[in-house]
């Protein structure tokens, strides 16, 4: 059997002529592949980025409604937010609506840990969207929001 040379990114099926199912999945490999190794330094990970996004943007949300945005399952959500617990990033308290319930913030020291990720991760999306103007940028996004809709 001879021995086949696999294409790197960007030929064959790798490229322009593969599925569009495996070009997602090969760019979102690649994304986060370049944000775990730059905020390799900070301590955050990707995850734990994720979720002290969201929880700037939608502060005093569940750790049930944080695990459906941020896609990932419960169980890690709650080990990810131990984590960030102890690290001091996140607080937790009683939801007012109810007192079963937790709801979890940003803390000061949890801002600050976002900022300099957001700085890093800013850096690595503009570098992505390099050669495309504003308009194509806008259709890019268009599009990917449309694929995640048709869940």
């Amino acid at each position: 059997m001879g021995e086949q040379t696999i294409p790197r990114i960007g030929e064959g099926q790798r490229g322009e002529e593969g599925h569009i199912a495996y070009l997602l999945r090969q760019a979102s490999a690649s994304v986060r592949h370049r944000l775990e190794c730059a905020f390799g330094e900070s301590g955050i990970t990707l995850p734990q980025f994720t979720m002290m996004t969201i929880l700037k943007a939608y502060p005093g949300i569940t750790g049930a409604d944080l695990a459906r945005i941020t896609l990932l399952t419960p169980q890690t959500v709650n080990v990810i937010t131990a984590n960030l617990l102890k690290r001091g990033a996140i607080s937790r308290s009683r939801a007012p609506q109810d007192k079963r319930a937790f709801v979890l913030s940003l803390s000061e020291a949890g801002a600050q840990d976002l900022a300099v990720c957001r700085a890093i991760a800013d850096r690595i999306e503009e570098d992505y969207v390099t050669g495309f103007n504003p308009q194509e940028q806008a259709v890019i996004r268009r599009w990917l929001v449309a694929v995640a809709q048709k869940n």
